[in-house]
């Protein structure tokens, strides 16, 4: 789905109501990449996914980021193993939800 994110985004930047309570002239882009990638699984819009990938360096290193990311939700995990290519297992905040469920039911 994203494997033209060279030729789209070009002139985008990420929409700064996604990082709304952070100054965006202080925002350390790469920092904050978990959090920025976050927001916008959970609220983006496609210019913002385009935006991301070119700004942290093309898809492979945008899926990267989605693998550590610490929490998503269900519907966000499946929704970035759908349009990613991605499988539960490899994400980060799905066995470390597994983890916790397992220790919880214990």
């Amino acid at each position: 789905m994203f494997n033209n994110w060279e030729e789209k985004s070009k002139d985008l930047s990420i929409s700064k109501r996604l990082l709304w309570e952070y100054d965006p002239s202080k925002i350390d882009w790469f920092k904050m990449k978990y959090i920025v990638v976050t927001r916008i699984i959970e609220r983006g819009w496609m210019n913002d996914f385009y935006a991301a990938i070119r700004l942290y360096g093309g898809l492979e290193n945008f899926k990267q980021i989605i693998r550590e990311v610490p929490f998503l939700t269900d519907k966000d995990i499946d929704f970035v193993c759908k349009i990613f290519g991605l499988k539960k297992e490899e994400l980060s905040c799905y066995t470390r939800k597994q983890l916790r469920e397992k220790h919880l039911s214990s």
